[in-house]
């Protein structure tokens, strides 16, 4: 395959990208095509690495309003909600909602994504049936599986011994819920035999951590601790890590310094932590997302995700990372041109790093051939006006091709 003319990660120069046997074999400028070479003429056009979902819950995506509707918006109450829908969990109703999920997400040039798996359940039903789905669409999407503790892992019964059952079992890293257990030393304990059971089992480690608007919620720094001890460093993940923005600056400017030093990586997730945060203020109400501007400034790596597609926490979700990104640019006040120009990375390569798939990721020859078309020149054209994903190529072939829409505007100025 020979892709023509594309404008790479925004790159103002025109360059050709050969694939050869499903990976990159050339990148430069006027190749020539062979006689056998598919051609797609890209003139013009954007090409990127494909987008990267490092943040959902496939296993109760598509659940919205079953048994119920979260009328008051609150996590806890998405909690309790999701509580009585596992009752009635089977492998095939999982894997035929996160297969139905997944297949959005690759229409919209998605092609890695994390799924955070309840395992506060007895049967670990969910995460059974999305070790199959791993499995089943492994030519097409690399999906990572997170053993996560919806309901504490001390404040669950048996809860440490479902976590170590889902590292036996396949899941991919291993999460928590510090905030959610029932006490201050619940959550440090949890972390630490999180982070424990990782270095044994060799997993990495993604934390739903402080996703609350409480000030006084500082599992980070023990995360982070825990993280730069042991070595860990990037294999870590603080996911949300919503109440950063209610700490007072004189603890964030300490913190920070912790947070280099660990090199563990973030994810925020603008569309749900906007819609759960706030929830308890009248006036002025939190945004309810942590302090990306500043975390990235920092040089700390900093991913967006979309966290819930229809479910008990957020009644909307398309499988869409553009619509995550639009969010957080907004909240996070990253409104300037080059934010915006770059703010690709927060879908892309970042969330790869957090995924620690870096090494098999990006437009680089010799790496698996995946990436995406937009139907634009650069990335702030391609994010103002929603650009079509032109195609998405993974392992050098296409996923998915989609035709330019036709307006017909009789508009009369």
């Amino acid at each position: 395959m020979l892709i023509k003319n594309v404008h790479i990660q925004n790159s103002e120069a025109l360059q050709d990208v050969r694939i050869v046997h499903g990976k990159f074999a050339e990148i430069a400028p006027n190749l020539e095509r062979q006689d056998d070479e598919r051609l797609i003429d890209a003139t013009d056009k954007l090409l990127l690495p494909p987008f990267v979902d490092p943040h959902v819950h496939l296993d109760a995506t598509m659940t919205a309003g079953d048994p119920e509707w979260n009328q008051t918006g609150t996590l806890f109450d998405g909690i309790r909600i999701w509580s009585e829908r596992k009752k009635t969990l089977t492998k095939e109703d999982v894997k035929t909602r996160a297969k139905q999920a997944i297949k959005i997400q690759v229409q919209n040039g998605i092609q890695f994504v994390r799924s955070h798996v309840d395992v506060t359940d007895p049967n670990l039903t969910a995460l059974k049936a999305l070790i199959e789905v791993r499995e089943e669409v492994k030519d097409q999407v690399e999906l990572q599986l997170v053993a996560f503790p919806q309901e504490g892992i001390l404040s669950f019964p048996n809860g440490k011994e479902l976590m170590t059952e889902a590292a036996d079992l396949g899941a991919d890293a291993m999460g928590g819920i510090p905030h959610f257990e029932f006490t201050r030393e619940y959550g440090v304990e949890s972390l630490k035999f999180l982070m424990k059971l990782a270095e044994q089992k060799n997993k990495l480690v993604d934390v739903h951590c402080d996703e609350i608007d409480d000030p006084q919620s500082r599992s980070l720094e023990t995360l982070a601790t825990l993280a730069l001890e042991s070595g860990m460093g990037d294999k870590v993940t603080a996911s949300h890590t919503t109440a950063m923005g209610s700490y007072n600056d004189a603890y964030a400017y300490k913190l920070f310094r912790l947070l280099k030093m660990s090199n563990i990586n973030f994810i925020a997730n603008p569309l749900v932590n906007t819609n759960l945060g706030g929830r308890f203020d009248t006036y002025p109400k939190r945004r309810g997302m942590t302090r990306v501007k500043e975390l990235h400034a920092d040089g700390i790596n900093v991913a967006f995700g979309e966290d819930d597609i229809k479910d008990p926490w957020y009644p909307m979700g398309n499988g869409n990372m553009l619509d995550a990104l639009h969010m957080g640019l907004h909240v996070g006040h990253l409104m300037g041109y080059n934010d915006i120009l770059d703010s690709y990375q927060f879908v892309t390569l970042n969330g790869a790093k957090a995924m620690h798939v870096s090494d098999h990721y990006g437009i680089e020859v010799g790496k698996p051939a995946n990436c995406i078309i937009m139907n634009n020149d650069n990335f702030y054209n391609a994010l103002n006006e929603r650009s079509e994903i032109l195609y998405s190529i993974h392992n050098g072939e296409v996923l998915v091709k989609t035709e330019p829409k036709q307006v017909k505007n009789n508009f009369r100025a």
